[in-house]
């Protein structure tokens, strides 16, 4: 191993000297992505994270993930280079674009990744007009709630309502939600048949 060390150049030694380590992060964090112990968020803590998970991560270029990967490229296009012959000037300029081509690649995919993600946050305020079926009875006059099924924001939804109306209404009736309460209560109505 030391006859191997000491027979390469100083430019093989620097590429080499990047590529250990930053390969053996790159299995790292592989394998932690597969055990699901990947994290690469932001730890200040602050409100400006606080803002920015609310509205996604946005376009990342310098993240842990995207410098490994940055440094795993760019040493072993480096490496591939020097075996290839090539002079030191294309040797760099080489290892530099491609390793910058990944961090590019990397930061692209996961932010179109993050756009496709959904909060899965419900806005009960969504459903104010529509059309619902009882599905637990609702007493007259805000004397008790009952549930109701309707679709919200494209998924079916059960939730528990409450009419101002002088009679309950019975399972399977058809109603339309009026408002909301300040407790996320679905104000409801009979529907009037068409």
């Amino acid at each position: 191993m030391s006859d191997w060390w000491s027979a390469l150049t100083a430019l093989e030694k620097i590429y080499w000297g990047f590529a250990i380590p930053s390969s053996l992060a790159f299995l790292i964090i592989l394998l932690m992505t597969f055990i699901g112990g990947d994290s690469d968020h932001d730890m200040d803590g602050g409100a400006d994270s606080d803002v920015a998970a609310d509205h996604g991560a946005g376009f990342q270029f310098f993240t842990i993930k995207n410098l490994v990967g940055f440094f795993t490229i760019f040493a072993w296009t480096g490496l591939a280079c020097i075996s290839a012959g090539y002079s030191t000037p294309v040797v760099l300029i080489v290892s530099i674009v491609s390793g910058t081509a990944m961090m590019v690649a990397m930061a692209a995919i996961f932010y179109f990744i993050s756009k496709l993600a959904e909060t899965g946050n419900l806005n009960i305020r969504n459903s104010i007009g529509n059309i619902a079926e009882v599905y637990l009875p609702i007493p007259a006059t805000r004397n008790g709630f009952g549930k109701v099924h309707l679709k919200v924001q494209g998924t079916f939804q059960e939730l528990e309502a409450v009419t101002d109306e002088e009679t309950d209404i019975p399972t399977g009736s058809v109603v339309v939600v009026t408002d909301v309460t300040t407790n996320d209560l679905l104000i409801v109505k009979r529907s009037k048949p068409n």
